[in-house]
């Protein structure tokens, strides 16, 4: 009966992965959602599809939000690049119904204090002007997502959901772009297995650039022609022009063990590949355009208060480096409602100098009646 429910989800999931010709295909159109959310997740190397159990859930697996018993919140920041480059992620869930929940989430990267030298460049002498920092200014280059999801249990052990995804990016006032898509994921839940998988961009994302020409303007005169330099006289450059790319889906298949130690500790195992039809073929394991990409994590909680993790959260043959590996380690504190969480981790890899990733997380649940599931 569980294999019966679960087989239309499935082939509408290989249909929709099938890779898209005669398109533009954008490798990293939604990269900055690829690092993840929840230090929890995180410092388990990623390996959440088929562990994720609450709010958190609208990333890994939205099937997962129907595990909740009460409305949930949940925060993350996280620095990447050696403090570069900052990621927010905050979202809510609210169970509707006893076979129901929603939950709606908001993503934000960016990058802050980028100068803009345009106009400190003397374009009639080919050179710095005098004094170019007081023409110098400031940009902020932004990626944010708004997801709301939906979950749906069919029985006590299968569990369904997808979630609706609006992409916001902006590069100053220089170019901007939107894009729309949806994931879905399914999750079958045993007494201590569990298996999940998850469609990334199911509906293959459209993302449609825009650019700004205003933005690119010069402030000196020409004096052979009285009107501002342009852009390609300046630089010799023709202005960059809008267009439109497709983000491919991401199959993401993943399982878990909880193993009970003694009476008060347990210990979960967490084992997840990605499936992606991006082409990658120089630091992925592949066959042909589907590359693959492994994420093993482990967690030893105690009492339900204080745990422990560690993970990889890539495993890869890189032609630079040949086996390359990104390990992440953490731990966790539970405090009545409140559960505080840290995920430390090298963000290139053991060969990188990109700099370490700092992740801290909270997550709180709303045990009030009035926020609990209603009952049959």
């Amino acid at each position: 009966m569980i294999l019966r429910q679960a087989l239309p989800f499935v082939l509408i999931a290989i249909m929709t992965c099938l890779p898209v010709s005669a398109q533009r295909i954008a490798k990293y159109g939604a990269d900055f959602l690829a690092g993840g959310v929840d230090a929890r997740a995180l410092a388990m190397g990623g390996a959440n599809v088929a562990l994720t159990h609450n709010v958190n859930s609208v990333y890994w697996n939205p099937a997962g939000l129907m595990q909740t018993e009460y409305s949930e919140v949940a925060y993350m920041h996280a620095e990447r690049f050696a403090g570069i480059v900052s990621f927010d992620f905050a979202a809510i869930s609210y169970p509707v119904t006893h076979q129901s929940t929603v939950g709606l989430s908001f993503f934000r990267s960016g990058v802050n204090d980028i100068k803009n030298t345009l106009n400190a460049w003397d374009a009639e002498r080919n050179q710095p002007k005098a004094n170019p920092e007081s023409y110098i200014t400031s940009f902020s280059a932004a990626d944010m997502a708004f997801f709301l999801s939906y979950a749906r249990s069919l029985n006590h052990r299968l569990l369904v959901g997808a979630s609706g995804k609006i992409i916001r990016r902006t590069i100053g006032d220089f170019a901007d772009a939107w894009g729309y898509s949806f994931d879905a994921g399914a999750l079958w839940r045993g007494d201590r297995f569990m298996i999940g998988v998850q469609i990334q961009d199911v509906s293959t994302m459209l993302q449609s650039w825009s650019v700004n020409s205003s933005a690119f303007a010069i402030e000196d005169i020409n004096p052979n022609t009285g009107n501002p330099y342009t852009f390609v006289e300046v630089f010799d450059q023709e202005l960059p022009s809008g267009d439109t790319f497709l983000v491919l889906p991401v199959m993401r298949l993943g399982s878990g063990l909880k193993i009970p130690v003694g009476s008060h500790s347990t210990i979960l195992i967490g084992l997840d590949f990605d499936i992606a039809f991006d082409g990658q073929q120089s630091d992925a394991f592949n066959l042909g355009d589907l590359s693959f990409h492994p994420r093993l994590g482990g967690e030893f909680s105690f009492r339900n208060l204080i745990a422990l993790r560690a993970g990889l959260n890539r495993i890869a043959q890189t032609e630079s480096y040949g086996f390359d590996v990104v390990p992440s380690v953490g731990a966790g504190i539970k405090i009545g409602p409140l559960s505080i969480d840290y995920g430390f981790g090298d963000f290139g890899g053991l060969v990188s100098d990109l700099g370490y990733s700092h992740r801290i997380s909270a997550h709180f649940t709303w045990k009030h009646p009035r926020f609990r599931r209603p009952s049959e």
